[in-house]
């Protein structure tokens, strides 16, 4: 900024010279502490705290930058859902999906396809990708391309990550598809479906033991899973590989999948990975990595857990995933 232009923004907000800081565009938002610190910001907001600190140490957002300005591959990912027309809908699971490239190297480029559009013709598109991922949502709008995205994933062996909708539109694929539940859905979207796989849990015990009931006409806010909860992971499973024997991480839903037909997906190949402690409800399903080589649902947010310096190892797999897979088709 210049310093006419400084002095004058002083002289008409009443704050001195050297509190006026300029704020200008860059490329990523990993550089803004850098910025700020270089126009003396810190110390000053130190100085009117009356704070003793150290000098500065900005290496670790230093070398973030460079991890962003300078990678080694690059991977495009299909994010099928129905808030396209604004991605800002989808920004903690974009941030997420970066972090993961930052830690393999890849800058992660991400494409939004309408799930409304989908249809058994137009989801080939989705062959050009090197990974698909499903997000959450709520409402019938568009349920039925992000079920058509999970089933082309799966036939064609493309790295899939469905996240809350995204695993129950997977489950709900697979019990069509592969378990002879012909019209199988959830019963948010046909209540009266013969296979109701994803349903309105109405009774469950509660942390301090007390039984709590809820049905479709209960208050909304009262009918969700929220907060953190911690499942066990199945050993042997590629979620164990990746959390562990225990998962913990938050929610955001109102309906689960179906204890009742659990048994019958599982005979058909399904594997559920993943269940909660205390209620017993699915966490996680996937695909057994003989069958497909990175197949997976998660019925939590993992997105909300997600940093620039650790990354989170779900994404970071998912992404390590969508590059094997280009290596593969580029052979």
């Amino acid at each position: 900024m210049p310093d006419e232009e400084r002095e004058k923004i002083s002289l008409f907000t009443n704050v001195s010279p050297h509190g006026v800081i300029s704020m200008w565009d860059v490329d990523t938002i990993y550089k803004v502490p850098r910025m700020l610190h270089e126009q003396g910001l810190d110390q000053l907001i130190c100085m009117k705290l009356q704070l003793v600190t150290k000098p500065s140490d900005l290496s670790r957002w230093d070398n973030l930058v460079h991890a962003v300005a300078n990678p080694r591959h690059e991977v495009t990912i299909a994010m099928c859902g129905k808030y396209t027309d604004l991605s800002d809908s989808y920004k903690s699971l974009n941030e997420a999906l970066r972090h993961a490239g930052i830690h393999n190297q890849a800058r992660v480029k991400i494409e939004y396809v309408d799930s409304e559009t989908l249809t058994p013709d137009s989801v080939k598109q989705l062959a050009r990708f090197d990974a698909v991922l499903v997000p959450g949502g709520f409402g019938k709008r568009g349920v039925e391309g992000k079920i058509l995205a999970a089933q082309f994933a799966r036939e064609n062996r493309i790295p899939y990550l469905g996240i809350c909708l995204g695993m129950q539109v997977a489950t709900i694929e697979y019990a069509r598809h592969k378990a002879g539940m012909i019209g199988a859905n959830s019963t948010e979207f046909e209540p009266e479906t013969p296979y109701p796989v994803i349903a309105l849990i109405d009774e469950w015990l509660d942390r301090d033991g007390s039984i709590q009931k809820r049905d479709a006409s209960s208050d909304l806010g009262g009918t969700m899973r929220l907060g953190a909860q911690s499942s066990d992971v199945k050993p042997g499973t590629l979620a164990h590989t990746i959390y562990g024997p225990v998962v913990t991480e938050r929610h955001r839903h109102r309906y689960e999948a179906n204890e009742r037909y659990l048994d019958t997906l599982q005979q058909a190949g399904l594997v559920i990975s993943a269940i909660t402690q205390r209620e017993k409800l699915t966490e996680m399903v996937e695909l057994p990595t003989a069958v497909h080589p990175w197949y997976v649902g998660v019925q939590f947010h993992p997105e909300f857990k997600s940093t620039p310096w650790d990354g989170h190892p779900l994404f970071t797999s998912y992404v390590k995933a969508a590059l094997d897979h280009q290596q593969k088709g580029a052979r």
